[in-house]
């Protein structure tokens, strides 16, 4: 009994070292400027789907790396919320809540109902609706577990929102000094439409600090509207499932609150900001662990099956957002 106890220990450790090292892999490549737009958790779960693929990694290590996709997930979120000022949302006044709630509500529709219509899974429509919409893969992978969401629905959502995200960072960054607006409208345009923060923040650089300031003000504004999101999921989900109301019953992630709760914590300076800069780096490795964790379980075979559909239908959402996002500026007259 004891040796199996060592060999499942040691099965265990061996799992978390590979999602750790596919995380630090992830971290490091992402600093070449190919990659930076692409941003640390899609390239881990990116690598870890490789690694799957062509090596096929063993049974016996599969619980370290569900730990990593699950557990470590939630700390990661939660320490996420350390990059988060409420002071900075309420500064950038109503103009810029309703600009991101105006332009998530069109992100959700419009995705959701592309895909389904092109008969995409309901879950993966959903899925890459909310990375659309909020944070990318960090929406997805924190939404997943209400959705009751399988990995290789959620490697999929996670894989085609890095791909179009990176792309319109690119195009943005060439498009920036052709648009007849201001360095602050353009920050406006990349943090209210682009998917990650990664995204927003690189393709915002091409507008100077004054559009990179507005882009993370916008996108964070994003970021904290996934409570409200998740919620309106948690109710949706009790009710297909006939579960009823109650709040003790509601598929909530409650990890998000913790997200919140460590937002007021920074908003209060509580903590000193270079411990916060070491522990938001710590929740990147956390969720590269977590997200390198659904790509080493996740198999490439979903692609065949509904990838290109999904992919057409996120393209085709971005770019109406897109549209959307910059016709919204002159309309509700920002910056």
């Amino acid at each position: 009994m004891q040796g199996n106890t060592k060999t499942l220990n040691r099965s265990f450790l061996i799992g978390l070292l590979m999602a750790f090292a596919v995380a630090i892999a992830a971290a490091l490549l992402a600093k070449l400027p190919f990659l930076k737009v692409v941003g640390p958790l899609a390239l881990a779960i990116l690598i870890g789907m490789g690694i799957n693929h062509f090596v096929r990694v063993k049974q016996e290590y599969r619980s370290g790396i569900e730990f990593s996709s699950k557990k470590l997930l939630r700390a990661g979120i939660i320490l996420l919320g350390l990059r988060l000022h409420l002071g900075d949302l309420h500064g950038a006044g109503a103009g810029a809540f309703f600009y991101a709630g105006m332009l998530l509500v069109a992100a959700l529709g419009l995705v959701y109902g592309l895909a389904r219509l092109l008969k995409v899974d309901r879950t993966v429509s959903l899925l890459a609706a909310c990375g659309t919409a909020i944070c990318g893969a960090a929406a997805i992978v924190a939404l997943a577990p209400l959705m009751r969401a399988r990995e290789n629905q959620v490697a999929l959502s996670v894989a085609v929102i890095a791909v179009m995200g990176t792309l319109f960072t690119i195009a943005y960054t060439f498009l920036q000094p052709l648009l007849p607006i201001s360095s602050e409208q353009y920050g406006f345009l990349t943090g209210g439409t682009l998917h990650e923060i990664a995204h927003a923040v690189a393709a915002s650089q091409a507008g100077g600090e004054e559009a990179e300031d507005m882009a993370i003000i916008v996108k964070l504004t994003r970021v904290a509207l996934l409570v409200p999101v998740a919620l309106l999921i948690g109710v949706y989900t009790a009710k297909q499932e006939s579960i009823g109301f109650s709040i003790k019953r509601l598929p909530i992630p409650w990890f998000i609150f913790g997200f919140l709760a460590m937002a007021l914590v920074n908003t209060a300076s509580f903590l000193p900001d270079t411990l916060v800069d070491v522990l938001v780096s710590l929740s990147y490795i956390l969720l590269g662990m977590a997200m390198a964790g659904l790509g080493l379980n996740a198999t490439l075979s979903i692609f065949k099956k509904s990838g290109k559909s999904l992919f057409y239908a996120v393209l085709l959402g971005s770019l109406l957002v897109a549209l959307l996002g910059y016709g919204l500026i002159f309309i509700l007259k920002l910056g």
